[in-house]
């Protein structure tokens, strides 16, 4: 079977906080001939764990890359790697994804009332801009 995956089944394989949902969590994660994570699954991923859960962005990245180096996940790997620069800086991965898929959409530079988030991608060569 291919599925498209919902942010709560891996959020229930990577915490196993709930006996019975971790492991229907873990069986299809495993059984299934491809599982679609898209971008925006990873963005509420990462939001849930580190505000919710209070993890720090290195588990958080780990958690990604592990999910990520399964051989049955698909998502778009050159946005996903773009959030993890980010996160691995400290910052926000939906930024870091948002400019990528931006420039691929045709933008020339982000732009954000996010202080940290313009810095972090200025100093990844990226054209970001503070609005103020």
């Amino acid at each position: 079977m291919k599925i498209a995956v919902d942010t709560n089944v891996l959020l229930r394989d990577v915490l196993q906080d709930d006996l019975v949902q971790s492991r229907l969590a873990k069986s299809i994660l495993q059984n299934a001939e491809l599982v679609a994570i898209p971008v925006p699954v990873f963005c509420e991923f990462v939001w849930v764990l580190r505000q919710g859960y209070k993890k720090a962005p290195s588990e958080v990245a780990a958690a990604i890359r592990l999910l990520m180096d399964s051989p049955n996940v698909v998502t778009n790997e050159q946005t996903v790697e773009a959030g993890l620069a980010v996160l691995d800086q400290g910052g926000d991965f939906a930024d870091g994804a948002i400019a990528l898929e931006g420039r691929w959409l045709g933008a020339e530079e982000f732009v954000s009332f996010d202080k940290r988030a313009v810095m972090l991608l200025k100093g990844q060569g990226k054209k970001a801009r503070l609005l103020s």
